[in-house]
């Protein structure tokens, strides 16, 4: 059996930042009733990281066909499937009908009985015939029955220019059978978010946390991570911006949006004075309403090319107050991952103010202690002077908190 290391076993609470417990037990009030129910938000990016927006009253369709390659290659599988097949059976349909066209204006099909004519095709005898001739010029299969003669330059003509078609077709339609094939879109359901972000104390301040694993033992190669915080606002000059996108810090300074995602990793977003949820207590974040998207990048390491996760938390999908469960254990010579904790959290005590309150309540009680030490320095030393006698104590050449003893001609005066 495989026992918990105990470096990844949470330890007991302690206070955090290094405050005192009584400030930490002060800031930590009982737990708020629980939510009502709000009405349901509709979602910009779903869980699965499709995007739930639809392209409406698009009038430059035309645009779609400049990029022909592109537009096939994001058409639904059965609509691909349609094109590709219907691409090669016209190519075929529209040169045999061609092939038909020159026999039936050369003569050829009234004289099949006629062994001194010379037909531009051999034993071409109908449309039939001509479709099945198409087919063997344009897939090179040559099986030797119909072959065109010499005596036809019309026809040496076509079929130089149906050869160079068909390769044209051939290299177009296999390109986008590849990518379509290649494209790195299923690798992302093999990447998973934690079905909700948790807010608590980290170091003494409140951070907005979730977590990210990789599933498959290939890992993604230069990885990094992004935050958007999706939320309507209204301008000071009453202009209404509907989905503003703000950035949320997840290390992009110090560099920890760069991942090493070979095990579960929880990202954070420290509420500061420059995050969006520098004022919101506990309360007012179960208000409001707005949703974070989070963005995973990276390459795959199989085939080199950038793939993207995607993921968005609402409001009743943050819960305050709460940790994520480790995942890590120790087993015998390497670490095991245990999935089925993954989306699991368990409660903290955790402020309910907001990160701004926390803040000025710590620099007053810093302050507080900054200006109570010197104060009971110098009564201790006054206690210890007033034991010795007047003076300043040991001949009165010391100290006295940091001052110098008068000089003598002005403690005569």
């Amino acid at each position: 059996m495989a026992q918990e290391n105990s470096a990844f076993s949470p330890g007991p609470e302690e206070p955090p930042g290094g405050l005192p417990r009584a400030l930490a037990t002060r800031a930590a009030p009982r737990e708020p009733p629980e939510r009502p129910p709000r009405r349901g938000r509709q979602r910009y990016v779903e869980k699965d990281g499709k995007c739930n927006v639809q392209q409406g009253n698009v009038r430059e369709t035309y645009r779609y066909l400049t990029d022909i390659f592109t537009t096939l290659v994001d058409l639904q599988w059965r609509l691909s499937l349609l094109f590709f097949v219907l691409a090669y059976a016209l190519t075929w349909l529209f040169f045999g009908a061609i092939w038909w066209l020159i026999a039936y204006g050369r003569g050829d099909l009234e004289h099949l009985e006629d062994t001194t004519w010379t037909p531009c095709v051999n034993n071409l005898n109908g449309f039939v015939a001509a479709f099945l001739f198409s087919i063997e010029t344009e897939t090179t299969i040559g099986y030797g029955h119909r072959v065109i003669t010499d005596q036809c330059p019309e026809g040496i003509a076509l079929l130089l220019l149906q050869a160079i078609l068909g390769s044209m077709v051939n290299a177009f339609m296999v390109g986008c059978m590849f990518v379509k094939i290649s494209q790195p879109n299923k690798r992302a359901a093999t990447l998973v978010f934690s079905s909700h972000a948790v807010v608590s104390l980290r170091d003494g301040r409140l951070c907005l946390m979730f977590r990210v694993g990789d599933l498959r033992s290939s890992h993604i190669v230069e990885a990094s991570i992004r935050a958007k915080l999706i939320r309507s606002r209204q301008t000071l000059e009453g202009e209404f911006i509907p989905l503003h996108q703000t950035d949320l810090s997840v290390g992009f300074d110090t560099g920890d949006d760069r991942l090493f995602l070979v095990s579960p990793l929880v990202i954070s977003h420290e509420i500061d004075a420059s995050s969006p949820f520098w004022e919101a207590s506990r309360r007012a974040l179960e208000r409001d309403d707005f949703e974070i998207v989070v963005i995973l990048e990276g390459m795959v390491e199989a085939t080199g090319m950038t793939c993207q996760a995607r993921s968005s938390y609402l409001v009743d999908e943050v819960l305050w107050g709460h940790r994520f469960m480790s995942v890590l254990s120790l087993e015998d010579g390497f670490y095991e991952v245990d999935y089925a904790s993954f989306h699991e959290t368990f409660e903290v005590p955790t402020p309910s103010c907001s990160a701004r309150e926390l803040a000025e309540a710590a620099a007053r009680l810093d302050a507080h202690l900054y200006w109570s030490i010197p104060s009971r320095l110098d009564e201790k030393v006054e206690e210890e002077g007033a034991g010795e006698g007047p003076g300043w104590g040991n001949g009165g050449d010391k100290e006295k908190n940091g001052r110098l003893p008068p000089p003598e001609s002005e403690s005569k005066v």
